[in-house]
């Protein structure tokens, strides 16, 4: 499906190996994308793996021009997820998609033939989760975090290392060795000791969300001390008190109050702007249903509601014999 095999090509390549663990050691996002099965003819075999990162570049075989931009595709969109899923291109009489929770059946009238499954597996880095503070609240909140799935990284003025059961322990308020990131989670648990200064340096990092665990009161009067310090109404709103709309328990449900607040907002994230992307990059051939990529050397034509992008010469052609047939 899609065009031949590169020369040599028998499964995972040996450039591909060092290349996925430089990026798990970079925490750098990408997929990992496996054939599991084929049906002749086809030119990926079971076995044929690629890494595609999050600019779409793939290295590495899973077939050539039918299968290759789908599965980048895909790729992008479990990256934005963190969902595996299982991409499966059929021989089918029209072109259509079909999902199903971590499934797509993508049928295909391609004159290739042949049929093709492939395994789309994101290989994320675990998100950060910075806390401050020494008190017992912030002690059980690095250790949930990690059975959360975090990594976790505690921050206390004069911390030793086994002062926390923590991935990184910080005993400055400079969080450069932690490199937040997009993905970063931070707590201010001080219980009052230097809740503003903490405030500050999680807030220095615009990617961070924060959140402070105080009343409701305590709450205003520190942020009305970073209003004071210079920082902008936008920059203040980024705090988030949600422990003080609760009623106080003990340290431990307050930690569990705090966590659970994160980790809600976290599942509840947009894809941000990785669906815009793929849109960008990616079109439908309206003739075979294959995709394809826009930003190479595509085939197009303008029709009734914008450009039209083709697989090949084939495809452009019918379309353009009878447009109408296509519309839909």
């Amino acid at each position: 499906m899609g065009g031949a095999a590169p020369a040599g090509g028998d499964g995972i390549t040996e450039d591909l190996l060092p290349l996925l663990a430089e990026l798990v050691a970079a925490r750098t996002p990408c997929v990992l994308a496996t054939v599991v099965a084929v049906q002749p003819p086809a030119s990926a075999r079971p076995g044929d793996k690629a890494l595609i990162t999050a600019d779409g570049r793939l290295r590495g075989w899973i077939g050539g021009s039918c299968s290759e931009p789908v599965v980048r595709r895909e790729a992008l969109s479990a990256l934005a997820d963190g969902t595996p899923r299982l991409v499966r291109i059929v021989s089918g009489d029209a072109p259509h998609e079909v999902r199903r929770p971590g499934e797509l059946t993508l049928a295909t009238t391609c004159p290739s033939g042949g049929s093709l499954e492939v395994f789309v597996e994101p290989r994320l880095p675990r998100p950060l989760l910075v806390v401050f503070g020494a008190s017992p609240a912030a002690g059980v909140l690095v250790e949930m975090g990690a059975l959360a799935g975090f990594r976790t990284c505690a921050v206390h003025p004069g911390a030793r290392p086994e002062d926390f059961r923590a991935d990184l322990v910080l005993s400055t308020l400079d969080l450069a060795a932690a490199a937040p990131g997009a993905d970063t989670w931070a707590v201010v648990a001080t219980m009052g000791h230097y809740d503003e200064d903490a405030l500050e340096a999680a807030l220095a990092y615009p990617g961070v969300e924060v959140s402070l665990v105080a009343s409701e009161r305590r709450a205003a009067a520190v942020l009305e001390v970073l209003r004071s310090r210079g920082l902008d109404e936008a920059t203040v709103a980024r705090v988030r008190a949600p422990a003080g709309r609760v009623r106080a328990g003990t340290q431990a449900e307050i930690a569990l109050f705090a966590l659970a607040d994160l980790v809600g907002r976290r599942r509840q994230r947009a894809p941000s702007e990785t669906d815009a992307a793929v849109a960008r990059i990616f079109a439908v051939d309206p003739v075979c249903g294959m995709t394809v990529d826009v930003t190479g050397p595509a085939r197009r034509t303008d029709g009734a509601a914008g450009p039209v992008y083709f697989c090949g010469p084939g495809c452009q052609e019918q379309f353009e014999r009878d447009p109408e047939r296509y519309a839909s």
